[in-house]
């Protein structure tokens, strides 16, 4: 039962651990972290007519609606003057977010980390530290992740607040699936990191339990080992007597006890003299 767990830890461990670096990765290199729609509502028929659309992501920003409809620029370029951003906000938006990208980042590089680590010590079981070393850098990745994804949804919210309210105005933003694969690979790690963890402390919990005391044991020789030490027997055991023990006891005391046997000479005369 025992080594089904651990198998079991063991496989879910590095699935997860792979799920989790796999989506991360996809999230960091792709640019559909957040949607924005900006335009105007018409009057007559209350329609909104849409003038700026985009969606963005860690390193590009790409059109798809309005003037600049098909065009991808870099981040740290989105403010080229040919660019024409309806609202001084939106640059805004697109300019804070940026303080959230390192630590995506740096949870890119713990879970690889953590990653290789795990699979080293799934090779070679007898390391049971390496375990817990994969667990502490999965469960860093993703309380990584989860800090810049806070920064990321903190800094749009303090720029919509700010926004100058209008009838005639019209804002709208979504987050896509490239923020859902972030958060999903949090939870991912997370799961990771909890079951290394339980891993290392059921393999460590396995070596103690078959594991003695050097003191309490003492080298018994085995006739058919080649006079191989092998610590079976502690000390501290007491060996139960045998009827067999006892027989040769009994034995032994009425040897030394016996009285010396009389010889009795040809002579006729005693001797006492022992055998």
């Amino acid at each position: 039962m025992s080594s089904c767990s651990s198998r079991a830890l063991t496989l879910l461990s590095s699935v997860f651990g792979a799920c989790g670096l796999l989506l991360v990765g996809i999230a960091v290199s792709t640019d559909y972290w957040l949607y924005m729609e900006e335009g105007v509502v018409v009057p007559q028929n209350q329609s909104t007519e849409v003038r700026m659309a985009l969606h963005a992501g860690l390193w590009r920003v790409c059109f798809f609606a309005g003037r600049e409809k098909g065009r991808c620029v870099a981040s740290e370029y989105f403010l080229e003057p040919e660019i024409n951003l309806v609202t001084e906000n939106t640059e805004n938006i697109l300019k804070t977010v940026r303080t959230a990208t390192p630590f995506p980042m740096v949870s890119l590089f713990l879970v690889f980390t953590a990653f290789v680590i795990s699979n080293v010590g799934h090779i070679r079981p007898q390391r049971t530290l390496l375990a817990f070393v994969s667990g502490i850098f999965f469960i860093l990745s993703g309380l990584s992740l989860v800090v810049g994804l806070v920064l990321y949804i903190s800094s749009i919210n303090d720029e919509v607040m700010n926004r100058p309210s209008g009838s005639e105005q019209y804002f709208q933003y979504r987050y896509g699936w490239s923020f859902a694969f972030a958060a999903s690979s949090f939870l991912l790690k997370e799961g990771a990191g909890v079951m290394s963890v339980s891993l290392f402390t059921k393999r460590y919990a396995e070596e103690e339990l078959y594991r003695a005391p050097a003191g309490l044991l003492r080298p018994r020789l085995s006739a058919c080992s080649g006079l191989s030490g092998q610590f079976l027997q502690p000390r501290a055991w007491p060996r139960a007597r045998s009827p067999s023990d006892a027989s040769s006891d009994v034995s032994i005391q009425m040897t030394q006890n016996y009285p010396p046997a009389i010889k009795y000479p040809q002579h006729g005369h005693l001797s006492t003299s022992p055998c």
